[in-house]
């Protein structure tokens, strides 16, 4: 059976992590194929947003810990680093070329590396089950997939050094609380309404939604008067095209607008 899984349905592609017998801990294998289902999302028109999760009872419990020794033996410290920017940072720097939403719904655990990869995503659901850790402190090593950028972004540096020092396991409820996740629901809901959300902003305008997202994501780095300016850009765009006239159409005859995205 494939180490993941790619599925589309209602302009959503679903991302299955697909080890449930290893609480779906990557792979180089795995990650090759995780890259490239994104990479296929972001390039084809019939998809409009994606959801992220895992099989079985965890989201992802990240790399193979098992064999860490092994490497340190095999590979020098060039390699090590090599093997990182090569193989599990493709993840982060695809997702960062995605301007479609991407919901994770968080199935179940989700430690070191598979904390990241959650982190990652535009909004996150969480199944009361959710647990959530940056384990690394506890075989020694640095949160190495781009935790401590994500972290402090979302919950504030306090409590995400806290996080990242101690390796404590955060429940839903407290997930929540603080701004890790957007929504706990009960386990059998999970699916349900991540597909659900998902549905909906892919039945929104295509290109409005890909031109929130970036420009959401990139005022964190531009001033006010960049930001804009490169706002006026996009709206200047968004004004000609013909999902801009559906939608005051519909609105006008008190409809549901249908788009096609151009």
């Amino acid at each position: 059976m494939s180490e993941l899984l790619f599925d589309v349905s209602e302009g959503v592609a679903t991302i299955t992590l697909n080890r449930p017998d290893k609480l779906n801990a990557f792979t180089t294998e795995m990650l090759s194929a995780w890259g490239d289902a994104l990479l296929e999302a972001q390039k084809r028109d019939d998809v409009r947003a994606i959801v992220l999760t895992g099989a079985g009872r965890a989201f992802c419990a990240g790399g193979d810990v098992g064999n860490i020794g092994e490497r340190r033996e095999t590979e020098n410290a060039y390699m090590r680093k090599m093997s990182l920017s090569d193989r599990v940072h493709r993840i982060p720097l695809i997702m960062e070329t995605l301007d479609k939403p991407v919901i994770v719904a968080v199935n179940g655990i989700a430690t070191g590396a598979g904390m990241d990869m959650a982190l990652m995503g535009d909004i996150r659901i969480a199944s009361s089950s959710a647990r959530f850790a940056e384990t690394y402190i506890r075989i020694g090593i640095m949160a190495g997939d781009g935790g401590a950028w994500y972290l402090p972004r979302l919950i504030g540096m306090p409590k995400a050094l806290e996080l990242l020092w101690t390796g404590r396991f955060v429940e839903a409820d407290e997930a929540e609380r603080i701004g890790l996740v957007n929504h706990v629901v009960p386990e059998a809901e999970l699916m349900p309404k991540s597909l659900e959300l998902a549905e909906k902003i892919a039945n929104g305008p295509p290109l409005a939604i890909r031109m929130m997202k970036r420009a959401a994501y990139q005022a964190a780095t531009l001033s006010l008067r960049a930001h804009l300016d490169q706002v006026s850009s996009h709206m200047a765009a968004i004004y000609s095209t013909e999902d801009h006239k559906e939608a005051l159409t519909a609105y006008k005859e008190k409809r549901q607008a249908v788009f096609v995205g151009r």
